[in-house]
């Protein structure tokens, strides 16, 4: 039993063996006592004093022949286990292989058969298994490296069997830095495709945000007074700061477009998206140009009907006094009068300034093409008659004054 050469021809077999091995090593341990026993019972024939059944020669060389089998025996059972536990980790190193081989194929199987998803979700989804397994490759690689070394130290050893053992970690390390080439290029595929889908998320949300500010800017509600026009033109200025905050994303489209992958920035679809882009913002930018315009334009309409009314009122209320006004024929009364036109003159000095400042606003909407430029027009010349028609009553007036301080300046000389 002990010198047979049947190592096994796998870990079960082996384990099996050794198992045996291990029953009969405790036998011979079992016999060891007895013969230890024995022996020391031979040796006390061989010190009798006096009468010796036996040559205590042929004893001892008896007693020594025993232990030198049993040293043999036990020498036989220290080789022969020393020869299965080889034996064992020989086929533990080759099951251990087989596994790692078998992990390697179903891998290669699963990346094969793998794609990169067809929208943002789903590349997210798989990039997260794609890190799980990643996790896997480095136990298993740490797993891998433990029995390489297995299998260098069977080497060393120079043992029965160790003749495939270099193949093998040969073909299994080829196996393996392929998988791990493989491994890299479905995380490169990953990470592109992401970059890709994040590219177009960005980008659709960047069209939804300037197709409803397209909205918001191609109002046409310009308010109904100063007040409302302006409340729309703070909230139309707040639009612009943010369509102006806007302007360095869509610039950078293209530098993005330029960092894709060859495959995603060379379709037709996504480079025609880029330009669709710059387009609509282009124009969000122009009409949100021409809204400030028109708002500012529709501010100064109101604020210069606001003022008409002002300088009409004025004008009603002065033309109204002029008409209804006789020239006094007394001295003291005419210098009275004489000071109230002189505090109307300063009052209209100011009027003049504000009805200047009306008629320079509606030449400006006029010359600027503003849709109300007839309405404004026609404003503008029922003002100046008016106040033509109170600097003419204003002028009569003084004339009228002047006759009579003239006369009463005869008279007094009389």
């Amino acid at each position: 039993l002990l010198v047979s050469k049947d190592l096994g021809k796998h870990l079960l077999e082996v384990e099996d063996l050794l198992q045996k091995h291990g029953l009969l090593e405790a036998d011979i341990s079992a016999q060891t006592e007895r013969v230890q026993a024995l022996n020391a019972a031979a040796l006390k024939f061989s010190e009798l004093e006096g009468y010796q059944p036996c040559d205590p020669q042929i004893i001892c060389n008896r007693v020594n022949h025993v232990q030198t089998c049993l040293e043999e025996l036990e020498e036989l059972a220290a080789k022969r286990r020393k020869e299965l536990e080889d034996s064992r980790q020989l086929w533990t190193f080759f099951q251990e292989m087989e596994e790692a081989e078998a992990w390697i194929r179903e891998k290669e199987k699963i990346l094969a058969a793998k794609t990169c998803g067809r929208d943002l979700s789903s590349v997210l989804t798989l990039t997260n298994k794609h890190k799980t397994m990643l996790g896997e490759l480095g136990n298993r690689r740490a797993l891998l490296h433990q029995t390489m070394k297995k299998g260098e130290k069977i080497l060393a050893k120079k043992s029965f069997g160790s003749v495939g053992i270099q193949e093998k970690m040969r073909e299994v390390c080829l196996r393996w830095k392929k998988l791990e080439e493989v491994t890299g290029l479905h995380q490169q595929r990953l990470e592109d495709a992401l970059n890709f889908f994040q590219f177009s998320a960005e980008t659709d949300d960047l069209v939804a945000w300037l197709q409803d500010t397209y909205r918001i800017v191609s109002s046409d509600d310009f308010g109904h007074d100063d007040y409302s026009s302006q409340a729309l033109l703070r909230k139309h200025r707040a639009v612009v700061d943010e369509v102006e905050k806007h302007r360095a994303a869509v610039l950078s489209l293209r530098k993005q477009l330029a960092l894709l992958a060859p495959d995603h920035r060379q379709g037709v679809d996504v480079q025609i998206r880029v330009v669709e882009v710059e387009q609509l913002y282009g124009e969000v930018a122009e009409v949100a140009v021409l809204r400030t315009q028109w708002l500012q334009d529709a501010l100064a309409v109101y604020r210069m009907f606001s003022e008409v009314h002002a300088c009409e009122v004025w004008v009603d209320e002065k033309e109204q006094w002029l008409e209804k006004m006789e020239v006094p024929e007394e001295l003291d009364e005419v210098e009275v009068v004489q000071h109230r036109f002189e505090s109307l003159d300063q009052e209209m000095n100011s009027v003049m300034g504000r009805i200047l400042d009306v008629n320079q606003v509606v030449q400006q909407l006029v010359d600027g093409g503003h849709p109300s430029s007839d309405e404004v027009r026609s404003c503008q010349d029922h003002l100046n008659s008016r106040w033509n028609r109170v600097v003419e009553l204003v002028e009569s007036k003084k004339s009228q004054l002047s006759s009579v301080l003239k006369i009463q300046n005869f008279l007094l000389e009389c």
